[in-house]
């Protein structure tokens, strides 16, 4: 099992909604396939927005990360709908 963090920020000055931790995580195991090897999923929500961790089946970190990517670029859509985008390093 890999993990990979990830930070979802709010594109407003509004902080998170109380709920939006839950519902990200929803979104997630909704846009989910089995080739993702998405196998858990922690988030909480910091002052800039929500801190993200999963938990892949990945070969290695590599993989893991490429496989998350493509969960997020799925999600990218949906996150942006509820005021979140991704944040990159």
């Amino acid at each position: 099992m890999r993990v990979i963090q990830a930070s979802l920020v709010r594109t407003s000055a509004d902080p998170p909604a109380e709920g939006a931790a839950p519902l990200l995580q929803d979104l997630l195991w909704a846009h989910a396939r089995p080739s993702d090897g998405l196998e858990h999923v922690r988030a909480r929500p910091v002052e800039h927005g929500l801190d993200v961790v999963l938990f892949v089946h990945a070969p290695c970190d590599v993989s893991a990360l490429t496989q998350m990517r493509a969960l997020l670029d799925r999600v990218h859509g949906p996150i942006a709908v509820h005021g979140f985008t991704l944040a990159l390093p």
